[in-house]
């Protein structure tokens, strides 16, 4: 494919236009603008990625954002979906731009010695934790080409990118799913008077349920199988807690939660309990 450099950003990435169908891009590779010129005809390899500037994303318009973002960021961010597209195969890469715009902000952050605190951390770094582990490679990233330490709450939120990427959620609902994750185990805490610990095997069974729960909430799907009578017979007090829980997370999410969802989360709840007390 051949491109018409706009404008060079560095060595590594430019700004181009396509000369099949005249659409701008942005064009990044090892070495891809290395000794050229403005105005010069370029072939570029499979191993170079290309974005389209024509993208609208959560942060505003793709290309006002490659203005107002180091060209090391978008860089950065490209490195971050290479790590995730070895990870987990087909990756969305327009989420290297809002990826970008997010690193260029924490990065001043750093610079000016501000510390921002993610309440989530803990959650994100469970419940996606492959996402977690891919976001990591920013830490490796940063130290060698520009001296700076990032820690794990700017690691947690570039994880919700990661995990845009990967799946047809934003990063704001990404967001979302995880901190009423977080207040639906501290219903679960408060119902059941437990503390529940974040590295335990029952936090991570009751937050993945948790997880697609709400997820299903808002994508309004649905359950096919029913435990409602068998739960409410049998377990009468979780399936209670659960149906308080639920209530409560329709005011949280602003969103209905089918009855059916009240006796598989009861179950998760007994599930928990009966550990509790054979441990």
């Amino acid at each position: 494919m051949l491109y018409r450099i706009a404008k060079i950003l560095n060595h590594n990435s430019f700004m181009g236009i396509q000369d099949e169908n005249n659409q701008e891009c942005l064009v990044m590779g090892k070495g891809v603008a290395f000794g050229k010129k403005v105005g010069q005809t370029v072939p570029v390899t499979a191993e170079a990625k290309v974005y389209s500037l024509k993208e609208m994303t959560e942060r505003g318009d793709a290309k006002d954002i490659l203005k107002s973002v180091s060209p090391l960021c978008l860089e950065f961010a490209n490195e971050v979906l290479n790590q995730a597209e070895q990870e987990f195969g087909k990756v969305d890469r327009t989420i290297l731009f809002t990826m970008a715009d997010h690193l260029d902000f924490a990065i001043r952050r750093i610079q000016n010695g501000e510390q921002i605190s993610n309440p989530l951390t803990d959650d994100i770094r469970v419940m996606f934790y492959k996402e977690y582990k891919v976001a990591s490679c920013i830490q490796e990233l940063l130290k060698e080409k520009m001296q700076i330490e990032i820690d794990e709450h700017e690691i947690g939120y570039i994880a919700l990118h990661v995990h845009a990427a990967i799946v047809d959620e934003n990063v704001s609902q990404a967001m979302e799913i995880a901190r009423t994750v977080r207040e639906c185990i501290s219903l679960v805490e408060k119902e059941t008077g437990n503390s529940i610990d974040v590295m335990s095997l029952g936090y991570n069974r009751l937050m993945n349920h948790v997880r697609y729960m709400v997820a299903r909430a808002i994508h309004g799907e649905k359950l096919k199988m029913n435990l409602n009578e068998y739960m409410s017979v049998k377990f009468p007090e979780p399936f209670m807690s659960a149906e308080r829980i639920c209530r409560q997370m329709e005011k949280s999410l602003k969103l209905p939660i089918p009855d059916i969802e009240i006796g598989y989360l009861a179950m998760h709840l007994e599930r928990m309990l009966d550990t509790d007390i054979n441990e």
